[in-house]
């Protein structure tokens, strides 16, 4: 592997590694005030689902910006909450659109059901297009600044080298 090659795979296995932790925590905190909202407060499943789901969001950005992708581009503040939250959404839509299929369209509706439908199968497919959508869309790499033409050192020819010395 060339040395440019490591640094990426470096970088993103630690992107990866930090996107997974930051998500651990989005998950607990997720499934806690899902089950909560379910089973405490009584409220029906999915729109416990989208509750949980909404907290953890929020959760996800604050780790995401500040830990997973703190070397990204962080200009754009607005356009970047902007299309966090939208890709959340998506997200969002995606693991509640499992645990809705799972509960109201098989049947599955024990608590284990709808947790290995929102928290294990959603929850999977999600985090692989929220990582994909984050890291292409949201948070991104810094743009490279490379020197005008005008900066550049003039070409060197045979005389220079020659008074080089």
């Amino acid at each position: 592997m060339t040395t440019r090659k490591a640094r990426t795979a470096r970088r993103l296995g630690g992107e990866v590694s930090r996107f997974g932790t930051v998500g651990a925590v989005g998950w607990v905190v997720d499934t806690t005030v899902f089950n909560l909202c379910l089973h405490a407060f009584q409220l029906q499943t999915v729109r416990s689902g989208l509750l949980a789901s909404s907290v953890a969001v929020a959760t996800t950005y604050a780790g995401n910006r500040c830990w997973t992708y703190r070397h990204r581009d962080k200009s754009g503040h607005t356009r970047e909450a902007t299309l966090f939250v939208l890709f959340s959404v998506l997200g969002m839509l995606i693991q509640n659109g499992v645990l809705a299929l799972s509960h109201y369209g098989f049947g599955y509706t024990s608590a284990l059901g709808d947790n290995v439908a929102k928290n294990v199968v959603g929850l999977g497919l999600a985090s692989a297009f929220r990582f994909w959508s984050y890291r292409t869309w949201v948070f991104r790499d810094r743009p490279r600044v490379r020197p005008a033409a005008d900066d550049a050192p003039p070409p060197r020819t045979p005389v220079d080298e020659a008074y080089r010395g």
